[in-house]
């Protein structure tokens, strides 16, 4: 929604008029000292963190000093800063101590092995059993923060939490685009016990990271959001400043009073201290040089480390790896829920094999000889082609609305879905979610359309077809227009008989009258559109049996004409649409249109669209920040930009866009934050459950996932950004339930952990997926011969690759750096000699596993080379009988398979 730009404004008007006092004791100056990589200075009254700035980029600061004056009052949380619950074991009760509550100077300590200590009493509780001291200190390069709490009492306690405050500059409040992108940076947390650890990167994803890791004895249990006032001039959990959160060394207190209802990622724990004892835990402060060195660090440290391979969202059909980094043995490996996976050495770790009942979340425990425990999560999946064809059973049973009665004419279609009370959205005061717009509303049909495209079902199709013809001409797209309204759905008692519900409340701009409604003038919706029509252009050239009501030129003439709507003007010469100029959520379809249009021979169509997207690219690569939005920052422009800067050469634009996603988008042994792109406030504009919260696997995930994977395919060297990318686009397979409902996406915070209850805008994250799926196989030096989604195995000189992805219509051979895809049909094998320089290609009409898909009786076999390995050319095809056409070979499966056989130029 276009209020990025408001809220920005409004808050630089109260940052002008409002100042908040200064409980925090900033006029009482600082603490000032170094390491070899780092700049520190802490508040003097409070000793919390003020400033930690990398000395190879001294004006850069990963805390935010700039904005301090406005974090100074009671209740803002800062580095350094402590929140503890106990009781006197035995009770019920658990007591709060809090050194952000309500601030007073601490009593610094003279300690030699420390650069700052104090004893916290004045500002946490005087009269307290628990004694709390704190101390910053230097490890080599490194910053220590350590707290020492004694029980002075003469009974025993229970901590049942123990939370670390962590605070780094996300604000992006009042800053243009370039401040934001220059002086801001995100953290992810990685929750695994003693193998936890938080990376701090910085946005535009280029020089260094901070790493934050336990100190021994210390663990990563929980990851708390920290409540604080919203209503002050920074706006605190809003789209400009998702808010803080805690790391939690014991849960107990939290899992028995807030997190009752959910099942946290760790088992909570508590510390009991009998009178007298004591118990220390800290944090240490690293710098990784920059994002792809992380996980070096951690290993520096002594940190557990743990690696997935492809990732840790897995198919039950499917075997991974689990690398294992710790200078100590393992002496046990198990899950939870227990038997979930089968678990064989492998060199450096564990071969991981899902049990074929196994579905959801699963928790790998690993002890070491030492007694650190670490773990880590995974999510367990069915198959990768079930989950496909269970979401289309979904999506046109559950969700196919069909009462031809209803005033808004939302009939035929695949409309939104709560899957709380299991029926159709068909209001909500966000007018677009019943109305099959906007990304809330197009969602559900958007992804059925896009699952047609990979994996077509004759009865899917013709529902898919009725909802085209009837539906969107007409009614989505105005009669007799290329345009796309913003939605459907109104409010606007006057101008229909609909009984519009009393427990919603309709005051709100969201709820739109007929006039905002019928607008045409919000480009993303277009993509959407284009894509349905994309989607049965490629079906009906490769199914034409399924595909009853156009012609394949008829729907590949639509997605052009609606992408040139979105991108012509009117006769005042002003936009048709708003934001065309920015990078679109899955504008990658028009990468493949384009692609197309060409392949037809739709020679002046393809240059009027390639000329326009020129032009757009042109623009964004002198842009410092080429990712504009509806939002003040957003994650979504980075994919449309990407696209057409490479596209059209634009090395650095592209390469600047690579580092950018790289900045929010992390890799960490857990399948949550795992290529999770950073994304926070879409709840409340398609979640039923409506909070600024940390989306896991939200539409972020599966549209940023496609430039890594790309950007991995022409530098098959960067397998960080491979891992990252296939964790992205893994993401929407998690959203999949049982039995095909798929989520807008999942609610991190632990008082929930749940998908929310609406479809909502899903279907950008589904295509994301399908554009990206395939299976990359790269070897490496440290890991070995890798397959990312498929296995890959050696017999003699011969490997032999086995797609197992959702899709299985792409393979890439990193050794080769060549990638090849089919347009129909599947990839069942492909097999490769490195000495011989021969490849096959094993093709069949139909994923034999799935018995609701229509058989391609043709397909068309690319092969792109991607980057230059070796000495190696160009694959081109040898088998006879197969005709070029179309940008590849024409490759007949009259008897349901086919096997390629090539060889290097």
């Amino acid at each position: 929604m276009a209020i990025g730009k408001t809220v920005a404004l409004l808050c630089l008007y109260l940052r002008s008029i409002s100042a908040q006092a200064d409980d925090l004791g900033l006029s009482n100056g600082y603490i000032s000292f170094d390491t070899g990589d780092f700049n520190v200075k802490l508040v003097n009254s409070s000793q919390t963190l003020a400033s930690i700035s990398p000395k190879s980029k001294p004006a850069f600061d990963f805390s935010p000093v700039d904005v301090l004056y406005q974090r100074a009052a009671n209740g803002n949380y800062h580095l350094g800063d402590i929140a503890i619950r106990y009781r006197t074991l035995g009770d019920g009760d658990w007591i709060d101590l809090n050194s952000a509550i309500s601030r007073k100077p601490v009593l610094p300590l003279q300690r030699n092995d420390s650069v700052a200590a104090a004893k916290l009493s004045p500002t946490i509780s005087e009269d307290s059993p628990l004694d709390i001291t704190r101390e910053w200190g230097v490890n080599g390069t490194d910053v220590t923060l350590s707290f020492t709490a004694q029980n002075s009492g003469n009974s025993s306690l229970e901590i049942g939490s123990f939370g670390f405050p962590i605070e780094f500059n996300s604000i992006f409040t009042g800053r243009t685009a370039e401040d934001t992108q220059a002086n801001c940076s995100l953290t992810d947390p990685n929750i695994g016990l003693a193998g936890g650890y938080l990376r701090v990167t910085p946005l535009e994803g280029a020089g260094a990271s901070l790493v934050v890791t336990p100190l021994q004895g210390t663990i990563f249990e929980g990851w708390r959001f920290l409540p604080e006032n919203t209503s002050t001039a920074l706006a605190y959990q809003s789209q400009v400043f998702e808010g803080f959160y805690s790391w939690e060394v014991h849960t107990l207190a939290y899992a028995e009073r807030e997190w009752n209802a959910t099942t946290p990622w760790n088992p909570p724990t508590s510390k009991i201290l009998a009178a007298g004892e004591s118990v220390t835990y800290g944090l240490r402060f690293s710098l990784a040089s920059d994002v792809r060195s992380i996980e070096d660090t951690v290993k520096r440290t002594y940190t557990p480390l743990a690696i997935g391979v492809p990732g840790y969202i897995v198919h039950r059909d499917s075997t991974v790896q689990l690398h294992l980094f710790h200078d100590s043995t393992v002496t046990s490996i198990s899950s939870d829920p227990v038997d979930a996976f089968q678990f064989d050495p492998i060199n450096q770790g564990y071969s991981l094999t899902p049990a074929p009942s196994a579905w959801g979340r699963v928790r790998v425990d690993i002890t070491y000889a030492t007694g650190a425990k670490q773990s880590v999560s995974y999510f367990i999946t069915k198959s990768g082609p079930q989950q496909l064809t269970d979401l289309g059973n979904f999506l046109f049973t559950s969700q196919y609305y069909t009462n031809t009665s209803d005033p808004f004419h939302r009939a035929p279609s695949v409309i939104s879905y709560d899957r709380e009370v299991n029926d159709y959205v068909l209001q909500d005061h966000r007018a677009w979610i019943a109305g099959l717009s906007d990304e809330g509303g197009a969602g559900a049909w958007l992804a059925a359309a896009m699952k047609q495209a990979a994996q077509p079902n004759a009865d899917e199709v013709s529902k898919l077809e009725d909802f085209i013809h009837q539906t969107v001409l007409g009614t989505l797209q105005p009669p007799n227009s290329s345009a796309v309204r913003k939605s459907v759905f109104f409010y606007q008692p006057n101008a229909t008989s609909y009984e519009y519900s009393d427990e919603i409340d309709w005051s709100g701009w969201a709820s739109w009258n007929i006039a905002e409604a019928y607008a045409t003038d919000r480009a993303y919706d277009y993509v959407h559109v284009s894509a349905a029509y994309w989607a049965l252009y490629r079906v009906a050239r490769f199914y034409p049996d399924i595909v009853k009501q156009a012609t394949w030129t008829w729907y590949l003439s639509q997605s052009y004409n609606t992408v040139m709507y979105c991108m012509g003007t009117n006769a005042h010469g002003q936009p048709n649409a708003g934001y065309s100029e920015l990078g679109l959520m899955g504008e990658t379809v028009w990468g493949y249109l384009l692609e197309d249009l060409k392949a037809e021979n739709y020679t002046t169509e393809a240059n009027i669209l390639e000329a326009r997207m020129k032009r757009r690219a042109e623009a964004w690569s002198m842009q410092i920040v080429p990712y504009g939005s509806e939002m003040a920052w957003d994650s979504t422009g980075q994919e449309g930009v990407y696209y057409w800067t490479n596209y059209f050469g634009l090395t650095e634009a592209a390469n600047k866009t690579i580092d950018s996603i790289l900045g929010y988008m992390p890799t960490v042994s857990h399948w949550g934050w795992n290529g999770n792109a950073r994304r926070y406030w879409d709840f409340l504009y398609g979640g039923k459950l409506e909070r600024i919260e940390r989306q896991i696997h939200h539409y972020g995930s599966g549209l940023n996932a496609l430039p890594l994977l790309e950007h991995f395919q022409q530098e098959p060297s960067d397998l960080y950004a491979l891992r990252v990318g296939y964790g992205g686009n893994s993401g929407p397979m998690s959203n999949i339930d049982q039995e095909g409902f798929a989520a807008a996406a999942f609610h991190s915070w632990p008082d929930t952990l749940a998908w929310d209850a609406y479809s909502g805008d899903y279907g950008p994250n589904f295509l994301g997926h399908v554009f990206g799926a395939g299976t990359y196989v790269v070897e490496d030096a440290e890991l070995g011969l890798l397959a990312f989604g498929g296995s890959a195995t050696c017999d003699g000189d011969v490997i032999t690759v086995v797609p197992t992805d959702a899709v299985r219509r792409k393979v890439y051979l990193a050794m080769f750096g060549t990638q090849i895809a089919v347009e129909a049909g599947t990839i069942e094998k492909v097999t490769y000699s490195d000495k011989t320089g021969v490849i096959t290609v094993q093709i069949a009409s139909k994923i034999s596993s799935v018995s609701s898909m229509a058989p391609a009786a043709s397909t068309i076999l690319k092969v792109r080379k991607m980057a230059q390995v070796g000495p190696l050319g160009t694959p081109v095809v040898t088998s006879p009988g197969n005709a070029a056409e179309r940008g590849g070979w024409k490759v007949d499966l009259p008897s349901g398979s086919a096997t390629v056989d090539m060889a290097f130029q």
